[in-house]
């Protein structure tokens, strides 16, 4: 079994901001396998599908992304889902927005929400799918408020052909491996 979330902020208000591109990656896979994101469980929205024959839980944690381990944790535990088997999507604004970087394990990077994770789950042993939203193009503009700021009309089909790699990546994950994912999508 594999645990896929995608993390982000819930609420009308951080709808198509960048912090909530593994929302939007979690929606596209359920719509790609038919699977509704409706069921209610450990502080989030999840449905349940099958990729590559394993099955697979597709998590939106509804805690706010700085608790996100908060759920993620009570899923791994209740489902009995190896650590190596969660696979997180995140955004990041080391990455020019549309790029994706797939990782096995590693740091939060000064991501809150792998921070949560890595700390509930006490483990940085999972792979993770990385979606570049790029940076604030001024050093004084505050970062919290470029995260949680729209996505810009331009940036919005650049976002969605990477929300479409981010799928392939976490499918690619389930069937060979984060290596082999890395391999395919981690080029510039």
């Amino acid at each position: 079994m594999y645990l896929v979330a995608g993390l982000g902020n819930p609420g009308n208000r951080y709808e198509m901001t960048r912090h909530n591109i593994g929302f939007h990656t979690i929606d596209y896979i359920a719509d790609e396998l038919g699977v509704k994101i409706k069921k209610l469980k450990y502080k989030a929205l999840y449905g349940e599908g099958e990729i590559n024959g394993e099955k697979v839980l597709l998590i939106k944690p509804q805690t706010f992304m700085n608790n996100s381990g908060e759920s993620i944790i009570d899923f791994v535990n209740f489902f009995k889902v190896p650590v190596e088997n969660v696979i997180i999507i995140s955004d990041d604004i080391s990455l020019d927005a549309g790029r994706i970087r797939i990782r096995g394990k590693g740091s939060a990077g000064g991501h809150n929400g792998l921070k949560s994770i890595i700390y509930h789950l006490n483990s940085d042993q999972f792979p993770r799918v990385r979606i570049g939203v790029g940076a604030p193009q001024h050093e004084d503009y505050e970062l919290a408020d470029f995260v949680l700021g729209r996505f810009t009309k331009d940036e919005i089909p650049v976002l969605e052909e990477a929300i479409i790699k981010a799928d392939k990546a976490v499918k690619e994950i389930i069937a060979r491996g984060y290596e082999s994912a890395m391999n395919k999508y981690n080029r510039k």
